[in-house]
């Protein structure tokens, strides 16, 4: 039996979107092709939030699952700091 490995993301919560899911932003560096500058690249993902504790501003550390629903395939794992709103 073979170990997956799930993909881990960390980002900022930008939104609370319903019960149980927060919008998480999630930014990444990459390198240009031509002018070989690092650029910013942002993705938001879903997040499921089983107990609401999550507040915009939060930075968290969430982990890959089963999908949960038509766009929400992360669950949270951990709260690495509390934002202030």
């Amino acid at each position: 039996m073979a170990v997956e490995m799930k993909r881990e993301i960390q980002g900022v919560v930008v939104a609370i979107a319903g019960n149980k899911t927060a919008t998480v932003l999630v930014e990444r560096r990459v390198m240009h092709p031509r002018y070989h500058k690092f650029v910013k690249r942002f993705k938001k993902y879903l997040v499921h939030d089983e107990k609401n504790e999550l507040k915009v501003g939060d930075t968290i550390s969430a982990v890959e699952c089963r999908p949960l629903s038509a766009r929400k395939n992360f669950r949270l794992q951990s709260v690495l700091k509390t934002g202030v709103e």
